[in-house]
């Protein structure tokens, strides 16, 4: 087991090595510079402006002095907002960002289970046909698209909810209902297969044949082994939800890292882009690290080595 984190751990450090330097080298590629869009100034100011970022000197050299900063935690400072912190940008803003994950990731694992659990016990009904036509549209209709019906419906024309903001308890239910509608979908799909794969199993019919309850054979027998398929998508999950939360913030007005990210792109304030990715990428990774680490104690059947034993 400790040989198996090792080995994870090690290939997450890899993987964060190359985002950093890949989100660097792309930032440097992009034409023009954060100064690019001001209005005309002296050039004496602009090369001081350099200076002060560092973006006089070679290419190589900033580079190298970047991974130092993100050894020690430093994201640098912004170049748009006076002697502001991306670290401090990053910590202030993510707790709202960390509430509409928790709740979307919660939301999705919860309602996607039922619908694919009532699916599989009412197979080839009604209930399954509704499940798999909701799980149909879930994946197929984009996130910010429903986030700009829902707000249509229920915010403007039936006056339920507010239309933007993150304030009160209800202004929770149309950002995450945009954002775990896909996730919901998917679960709800592989639970159903998963469920319909076990029911079918012949230690279920032993389980039956012994006389036991059928709640008992439901939740210890076929949910637990129904789900397992579920454990392997939490790392994806994560990352459609943290992915999908930068747009679902700007539609509805969050001030979450999402926000920060996009009004960043849009004035090229390099330092916040990269330390948002970055931050976005070690999130992820420790998210997938994690659910690697949970499946093998989930299942015990699954080998260190990733296999299964025969």
């Amino acid at each position: 087991m400790v040989r198996y984190i090792a080995n994870k751990f090690f290939y997450m450090l890899v993987s964060l090595f190359v985002l950093i330097s890949a989100t660097f080298f792309l930032m440097k590629a992009i034409p023009g510079d954060p100064f690019t869009s001001e209005k005309k100034i002296p050039d004496e100011i602009r090369q001081r402006l350099y200076e002060q970022y560092g973006l006089d000197k070679p290419v190589s050299q900033q580079y190298l002095k970047y991974l130092g900063n993100i050894v020690q935690g430093d994201f640098g400072v912004s170049m748009k907002r006076l002697n502001q912190d991306v670290s401090h940008i990053i910590s202030q803003t993510f707790s709202a960002s960390l509430k509409l994950g928790l709740v979307a990731i919660i939301v999705s694992i919860i309602v996607g289970i039922l619908l694919g659990m009532l699916a599989a016990l009412y197979h080839r009904k009604f209930i399954d046909t509704a499940a798999m036509v909701l799980a149909v549209l879930g994946i197929a209709v984009p996130s910010f698209v429903l986030a700009t019906v829902l707000q249509y419906v229920f915010a403007s024309k039936l006056g339920w909810v507010d239309v933007m903001g993150f304030n009160d308890p209800l202004d929770y239910v149309l950002p995450v209902a945009a954002l775990s509608a896909q996730p919901i979908a998917f679960i709800a799909r592989l639970t159903r297969s998963s469920m319909l794969e076990v029911l079918h199993a012949d230690y279920i019919k032993t389980a039956k044949a012994k006389g036991l309850s059928w709640f008992v054979i439901l939740f210890r027998h076929v949910l637990r082994n129904g789900i397992l398929p579920v454990v392997t998508y939490l790392g994806p999950m994560t990352a459609n939800i943290v992915t999908g939360s930068v747009v679902i913030e700007q539609i509805f007005g969050i001030g979450g890292i999402g926000k920060q990210f996009v009004e960043a792109i849009s004035v090229r304030d390099y330092p916040i882009i990269m330390g948002i990715t970055i931050f976005y990428g070690i999130l992820l990774m420790v998210t997938r690290f994690i659910t690697d680490v949970a499946y093998v104690f989930v299942d015990p059947r699954i080998k260190l080595t990733g296999g299964k034993e025969g």
